[in-house]
């Protein structure tokens, strides 16, 4: 069974940085296409990124595109999502969830697998 668990959270200042990490146990987090959402207080949750498990293809939400990049570490069987140039509307609780599908996956009702998030918060 797949268990995922998330990292690198915490509070930042407008136009910082931070790296989250979405590490697993159970299986092999290659054979998964992987996804970022993200929740913010009285907001739906949003897609973030996806990184396919096939060809490794990305997708970002126009909100994380030329910001945020992510990125498989095969020998730590983590995902990484790098967040750059940070905004407060950046702010949320950040999800990772895992597909066995090999194809970019953006609706957050075909995943079956989530951590239990992280909190991002940027604030000056």
């Amino acid at each position: 069974q797949l268990q995922l668990v998330e990292s690198g959270g915490g509070s930042v200042q407008p136009g910082g940085s931070l790296r989250l990490a979405c590490t697993a146990s159970g299986t092999r987090l290659d054979y998964y296409t992987v996804g970022w959402f993200r929740q913010a207080p009285g907001k739906e949750r949003e897609g973030v990124s996806c990184i396919s498990a096939g060809d490794g293809s990305t997708y970002y939400a126009d909100s994380a595109k030329g910001r945020f990049v992510i990125s498989r570490d095969s020998a730590n069987n983590t995902v990484y999502l790098q967040m750059n140039s940070l905004k407060p509307d950046d702010t949320a609780v950040y999800y990772c969830t895992a597909s066995p599908s090999t194809l970019v996956i953006r609706a957050a009702g075909a995943y079956n697998y989530w951590g239990q998030g992280t909190q991002v918060t940027v604030s000056s």
